[in-house]
């Protein structure tokens, strides 16, 4: 799947590998959480960019004290409708102070590409027809905002309040 990162498409540094399939010898890797969680050791010896594979139900609090041997989480989203991937996405920025890459795998709308972006996402893997103009338009369709979040954007009543 394409990845888009800061505005543009790039390589995919992170290779998904399968429970029970071997490590490349260099390069980055993928794993589900249970591959982590069952491996921790391991792949955190290697010392390569190590991104964590979360399905909806997974919540990220579990790696909490591993977020520092983490390069990127990427985060499933089943169904649109599910937004769980939300509320995770800003938890590891805000209560954690995540600072890797924050990653939106699956199924999400067009629509939801600028509110991933204001909770915390900042790379999109999407499908193969998808083109950088269309993401472009989607982050510049949100003049102003209510809610305050994690992107620290100032919200219509800070703007109302001269603040």
């Amino acid at each position: 799947m394409p990845l888009i990162k800061n505005g543009a498409f790039v390589e995919d540094r992170f290779v998904f590998i399968p429970e029970g399939q071997a490590f490349p010898d260099d390069g980055g890797v993928m794993v589900s959480l249970a591959r982590f969680q069952s491996e921790r050791d391991s792949i955190i010896a290697h010392h390569r960019p190590v991104c964590v594979r979360l399905a909806a139900n997974e919540n990220p609090d579990v790696l909490k004290d591993d977020l520092p041997n983490i390069d990127a989480i990427a985060l499933e989203f089943p169904i649109f409708r599910d937004g769980r991937a939300f509320s995770w996405a800003r938890m590891l920025r805000e209560r954690f102070a995540y600072q890797g890459e924050i990653r939106a795998v699956g199924h999400f709308l067009y629509d939801q590409l600028a509110f991933l972006m204001r909770v915390g996402f900042d790379a999109f893997e999407v499908r193969q027809d998808f083109r950088i103009a269309e993401f472009s338009r989607a982050m510049a369709e949100m003049t102003y905002v209510y809610q305050p979040s994690v992107d620290r954007r100032k919200t219509v009543m800070q703007i109302r309040r001269g603040e």
